[in-house]
């Protein structure tokens, strides 16, 4: 009996076990590819998934500019870029002071850049008010130095204005939130734009170059929805 024992063990210590801890390394890895941040995009997966050429240059002379942060930009820009009125939009760094920025550098979270989206808009079409309503609308202000799963002051809520008109209209809006009770508190960052870095290429329309990432799919997409759902009236007429 005590060798039958000390046999089932031996092959629960040997063949069983191996299968459970590959089992369990599988599922584990599984979660993390699902879950995987922002962050964790490095420029070899970007290469990996079919780095995209630079986008032949447009005419953005005649167009209004914005700047928006408000999580990871791969969201931010994708839904910029199907709201009504906006021409272009471009992924970037701004709020700190490195004079070359790489996604890298601000990755750590030491740099003060945060994610930011450059937006090209015709404000004939679209007001700057009608920008701080998608702004507001598409993620938490709430939230310090966070979005979503995303954690660190590269994924801080702030509003980089050009102009003391800008700004007046920002804060107002803040004011309106308030006032109104949509949020409790907001943190977002009122503050000017001194310098915007433009983002490396493989982060530019990101989304709609890799519907098929893990993040984008389980964070990006939803996300996207969510603001589709919520204001339709401001969607591009397709």
């Amino acid at each position: 009996m005590r060798r039958y024992i000390r046999y089932s063990l031996y092959a629960l210590s040997g063949r069983h076990i191996k299968c459970i801890i590959m089992k369990n390394l599988i599922f584990s890895l599984s979660l993390i590819f699902i879950c995987q941040a922002c962050t964790s995009a490095s420029p070899e997966q970007g290469i990996a998934q079919q780095e995209p050429a630079a986008k032949p240059k447009k005419d953005l002379s005649k167009l209004s500019k914005a700047y928006f942060a408000s999580g990871c930009f791969w969201c931010v820009e994708g839904i910029y870029e199907i709201t009504e009125g906006v021409e272009e939009v471009v992924s970037g760094y701004a709020g700190g002071t490195e004079p070359n920025p790489t996604y890298e550098m601000v990755s750590t979270g030491r740099t003060r850049y945060a994610e930011t989206v450059e937006v090209y808009y015709d404000s004939t079409v679209v007001s700057y008010e009608t920008l701080l309503k998608v702004f507001f609308s598409s993620h938490n202000p709430t939230t310090v130095d966070s979005q979503g799963p995303d954690t660190g002051p590269q994924y801080r809520s702030a509003i980089f204005y050009r102009n003391a008109r800008e700004k007046s209209l920002a804060e107002a809006y803040i004011q309106q939130l308030l006032k109104d009770k949509v949020y409790p508190k907001i943190v977002t960052e009122v503050v000017p734009l001194t310098v915007f870095h433009e983002a490396e290429i493989y982060h530019q329309d990101y989304e709609k170059n890799n519907p098929n990432n893990g993040y984008v799919r389980s964070v990006s997409i939803p996300r996207m929805n969510k603001y589709k759902e919520k204001h339709p009236e401001l969607l591009k007429k397709e």
